[in-house]
């Protein structure tokens, strides 16, 4: 069994670049806003890193091409027009879009950008707040930039959604931001319930103590008050115990539906790996441990011979899908247990009964 072959892949999630000029606290590029993450490099893809890994007729095959890293933030890297440019190019049909903070980049870049994408596209701005408050997640970005750039897009043609996260220090705000995002012509405000109250193995977590750049404390993050704007996943906690005896048996027994494979989606990150997805890159560097390779995944990256092993920069594309790490991704997924070798990322995100991700936005 395997999730998928090189001839199933539609959808591109490109992380272009681990550079960011925001310090979100939940963000695994620094540690609670403060220092950055001690194991990343600040690798950003170029124009010709994207050409030697995707070929024109990859690209003709695909659907959709979005960038929404990990770690870093498009607009901040050097190339994001250019690189867009080359999949339009090759495929006039296919939707591209990317997330950004939209704190950076002057309004002539942004115009382009529009045109660029043209109507087969969207930019995805993650704005949690107003003027007052979007920066208390959102740390170092402006608001004057925000409000610039997001209006320099849509008045050249750019079609925009707004993403707003909910803590409680902005749940007041929704209705008028939703208001102003109508105001200003975005197509869709998304009420973005978040799903990061919840620790990596799995335990309910209340507050998040945001730091600066020089290690001070900040704003405390805390859930949301209101009941409509909490995350429904997390409030199924306990009927997910009950019913377990607990989340670690939870993540032994659940059955796993793979997101990317329904939708035939890789991710490929700023350093030019292939992963099946975010989460399962997302392992790699977690700041907190000395030795980042303690994660489960780095045994299966390490079975598909290391990074240089799924290095699309290094290796053609269809050999690293069709190759080890896929399979054995997918193979972990019938052993009896996390500490059997299920990989664990995988019960977390994509366990049937647990979504604290697809929660979000519902």
């Amino acid at each position: 069994m395997r999730m998928y072959r090189f001839e199933d892949i539609k959808e591109v999630h490109l992380e272009v670049t681990q550079r960011c000029q925001a310090a979100c606290p939940m963000c695994d590029r620094n540690m609670n806003g403060g220092a950055d993450n001690p194991h990343i490099t600040n690798a950003e893809l170029s124009i010709e890193d994207t050409k030697r890994m995707f070929s024109p007729s990859f690209i003709k095959q695909l659907n959709v091409m979005y960038m929404c890293g990990n770690l870093g933030d498009p607009i901040v890297a050097k190339d994001t027009l250019e690189i867009f440019q080359y999949f339009r190019e090759h495929n006039s049909n296919m939707w591209l879009s990317m997330n950004t903070n939209a704190g950076a980049k002057d309004i002539y870049w942004w115009a382009k950008l529009a045109e660029v994408i043209g109507r087969k596209g969207a930019v995805i701005f993650s704005v949690d707040g107003l003027r007052d408050t979007n920066h208390l997640y959102r740390q170092n970005v402006v608001w004057d930039n925000v409000e610039r750039n997001m209006q320099a897009f849509i008045d050249a043609g750019g079609r925009a959604r707004w993403d707003f996260l909910i803590f409680q220090h902005n749940e007041h705000q929704v209705d008028e931001a939703e208001a102003l995002a109508n105001q200003w012509g975005c197509e869709k405000f998304i009420k973005k319930k978040s799903g990061r109250f919840v620790t990596t193995d799995i335990k309910p977590k209340y507050h998040h103590q945001a730091v600066n750049r020089k290690g001070a404390e900040t704003q405390k993050l805390q859930q949301p008050k209101e009941e409509k704007n909490k995350n429904l996943a997390l409030l199924k906690q306990a009927e997910i115990v009950k019913s377990y005896g607990s989340m670690k048996e939870y993540l032994d027994k659940c059955s796993i539906k793979c997101k990317v494979a329904k939708q035939g989606s890789i991710f490929v990150t700023a350093e030019g790996l292939l992963m099946p997805c975010c989460w399962t890159a997302g392992r790699m560097y977690k700041w907190w441990h000395a030795d980042p390779k303690v994660e489960q995944i780095w045994d299966h990256i390490d079975s598909a011979g290391g990074k240089q092993g799924i290095s699309i920069i290094e290796n053609d594309i269809e050999d690293v899908v069709n190759g080890q790490l896929i399979g054995s991704i997918t193979n972990s997924w019938n052993k009896s247990s996390v500490a059997d070798g299920k990989l664990g990322v995988c019960s977390q995100k994509c366990g049937t009964e647990f979504d604290p991700y697809g929660e979000q936005f519902r």
